[in-house]
């Protein structure tokens, strides 16, 4: 065992991470509760990231920091946890649980080792992976502007969507796109509301438009707004 455990240390110190995976993978388990257990299953993880195989080294990272919750290498389990997913991270429109996975681990990560040298790196990962999710919640908020009354009143679908993603994600880089489909999905609904209804809404229209410009002053799409104004304003005065 002690031969074979030197044998997988020495793969992966020669960067044969699949060898180093294929020989820990057998003997871990053996070696729990022995000097050499420890060491064992952080380098089966790391040989796993380091092969790109970033769901079974997340699996074995979060295994090593559960069961040696003060161990020699617990900070770096942590952070290669996260790190991993993060890397994993599939493009928005996909399914979005690796990076919500990313997130959760590496926001663990940074509470447990507030002063760690990889704090910076773990917030940036975060960031971005928040502008991913807040990207595909603009995106299916747009989808359902774009279906419009199609087999149902899809304008509200967009409004609720996107103001959920606005208090989910506040601070995020979408947020300007975010405000103004709401204007444009309120407008519609106005637009296409029961004449019994249309006054009110209208003046809601108008709401949203005094939101928006307050927001975003020089926004590049304040012709747009201003065009719904106009026709708000009139319609909400009859």
């Amino acid at each position: 065992m002690a031969y074979r455990f030197d044998y997988a240390k020495r793969a992966f110190d020669e960067r044969r991470f699949n060898q180093a995976a294929t020989i820990l993978e057998t003997i871990y388990t053996p070696l729990r509760g022995t000097a050499n257990g420890e060491e064992a299953l952080f380098l089966l993880a790391m040989s796993n990231f380091e092969n790109k195989d970033y769901l079974n080294s997340g699996l074995y990272f979060k295994t090593y920091y559960s069961r040696y919750p003060r161990g020699k290498f617990t900070e770096l389990a942590r952070f290669y946890s996260g790190y991993g997913y993060y890397l994993d991270s599939p493009d928005p429109q996909l399914d979005q649980s690796t990076t919500k996975k990313a997130i959760e681990e590496l926001q663990g990560f940074i509470d447990y080792f507030p002063d760690s040298d990889r704090i910076s790196i773990a917030q940036n990962a975060i960031f971005e992976m928040q502008d991913k999710l807040t990207l595909k919640e603009l995106q299916n908020a747009q989808l359902y502007y774009n279906l419009g009354n199609f087999m149902g009143n899809n304008y509200e679908a967009a409004i609720i969507t996107a103001q959920n993603a606005l208090k989910d994600y506040p601070y995020s880089k979408y947020r300007e796109d975010f405000e103004l489909l709401v204007l444009k999905a309120k407008y519609q609904e106005a637009r296409l509301s029961v004449e019994e209804k249309q006054a009110d809404r209208y003046r809601d229209v108008l709401d949203e438009y005094y939101s928006f410009t307050n927001n975003y002053p020089d926004t590049k799409n304040r012709r747009e707004a201003d065009n719904i104004y106009e026709i708000a304003r009139r319609h909400a005065a009859e």
